[in-house]
């Protein structure tokens, strides 16, 4: 039981130094929320239909809409808050 404990921890933190959408203990909820953003975005322009259905939806093109997704990418959810400087 307990080693199929540490098992599962180590994988997590496997999972979690090589992907950088998927958090760890010390990440903010600022950064967990652009991890959510980017992925979504990246996600809306690698589904060609879904591309489009929002292309339909903002009478743009599909060129246009995918640069906005990409521009909203640099910062989806605004500036960073500012640091504490206790931290």
């Amino acid at each position: 039981m307990a080693a199929d404990r540490y098992n599962i921890h180590s994988q997590l933190e496997h999972l979690q130094s090589k992907y950088v959408g998927t958090g760890h203990a010390d990440i903010t909820k600022f950064e967990w929320l652009v991890n959510q953003h980017r992925d979504s975005f990246a996600s809306y322009m690698g589904r060609p239909n879904l591309l489009e259905f929002f292309a339909v939806a903002e009478n743009e093109s599909k060129a246009r809409v995918k640069f906005s997704f990409l521009q909203k990418m640099l910062q989806p959810c605004g500036a960073p808050p500012e640091k504490d400087e206790d931290d």
